[in-house]
């Protein structure tokens, strides 16, 4: 509590979120990522073109790594529009955005295509679009590929494998149900705090996608990983709807072009992370498992109908008959 005290304080003194200097419309971006990774180089990518396509009347700063706070507590700052942008994983969206524990929710999307598929159709942007009334616009869907698991000492080739076994998970209680329904104990730990729990037992594993996993440095401690690609979360560039309602038609023209073309150049810079990320661990001694997906899909069911009756089910049946 005293963290968010001090980080809105900065940032009103600091005049963050959305200021006008000498004539040039500044937006202040936060997020938790490292500089190395594919979505923050993406976002790099998009602050340049803001600039050029505004011929230097509007810029986006950018503060990575944390340095204004966690996933949560950026969240919040937007909502009352005292930081203008982040970027979230779509996981804690949904304690802000109901729609958005759709993507949380295991085997719900195929693979990849008829991820990008549902993502760039109607149904993507409305979800998208479902938080402009909790004051949280999204801005575009970045690639944050699949998460599968990844463990200590014991490999995972079945849901079996999972029985007894700490897990951790992100801040999402449909990530939780999950893990649980397929036997594994879900153990919610920060994203920061997950190397060092990693090392001392606390959990005996986690899931992630592969980029992660080899910046993180977790392939140093979790020697088996486990490519079940049970979801498919994408990171969301969220926009202060407050502060979206201040820009001027063109500005907003001019953000949303930029947004959208990083999206493109941040796909190939993922596939590339990932490519990269799977060869590295292999290296430093992970054994990668390419499990039958049947028996983890299975073990979801009775986690999709327990949905049913509610807004979720509907939406995905949706996706899920979806081609």
């Amino acid at each position: 509590m005293k963290r968010s005290i001090l980080i809105l304080i900065l940032i009103v003194l600091s005049g963050f979120g959305c200021g006008v200097k000498s004539n040039v419309r500044i937006l202040k971006l936060a997020h938790v990522l490292d500089v190395t990774h594919p979505v923050h180089k993406a976002m790099v990518f998009m602050a340049q073109k803001v600039y050029k396509k505004s011929g230097g009347k509007m810029r986006v700063d950018i503060y990575p790594s944390g340095q204004l706070g966690a996933e949560r507590e950026l969240i919040e700052l937007l909502q009352i529009g005292s930081l203008a942008m982040t970027k979230v994983s779509a996981g804690p969206m949904e304690s802000f955005v109901p729609e958005m524990k759709i993507f949380s929710i295991p085997y719900a999307f195929r693979d990849e295509d008829h991820l990008w598929n549902v993502l760039n159709g109607k149904t993507g942007k409305q979800i998208l679009l479902a938080g402009q009334k909790y004051y949280l616009r999204g801005l575009c869907y970045y690639d944050a590929g699949s998460r599968s698991f990844y463990t200590k000492d014991v490999p995972v080739n079945s849901p079996a494998d999972l029985k007894g076994l700490k897990i951790r998970v992100m801040k999402s209680l449909t990530a939780v149900k999950m893990v649980q329904a397929l036997g594994g104990s879900a153990t919610p730990i920060s994203w920061g705090e997950l190397y060092t729990a990693l090392q001392q037992g606390i959990v005996d594993g986690a899931e992630n996608n592969p980029p992660s996993f080899y910046l993180s440095h977790h392939y140093e401690v979790c020697k088996y990983y486990t490519l079940d690609q049970h979801t498919f979360v994408p990171d969301i560039l969220l926009i202060s709807t407050r502060i979206w309602q201040q820009l001027s038609l063109q500005e907003q023209k001019w953000l949303q072009e930029a947004v959208n073309e990083s999206v493109d150049y941040e796909k190939v810079l993922w596939k590339e992370a990932s490519d990269h990320a799977l060869a590295e661990v292999q290296k430093a001694g992970v054994k990668i498992i390419y499990p039958d997906k049947a028996p983890f899909e299975a073990a979801v069911k009775k986690m999709h109908e327990s949905y049913r009756g509610t807004p979720i089910y509907s939406l995905l049946r949706e996706i899920v008959n979806s081609k």
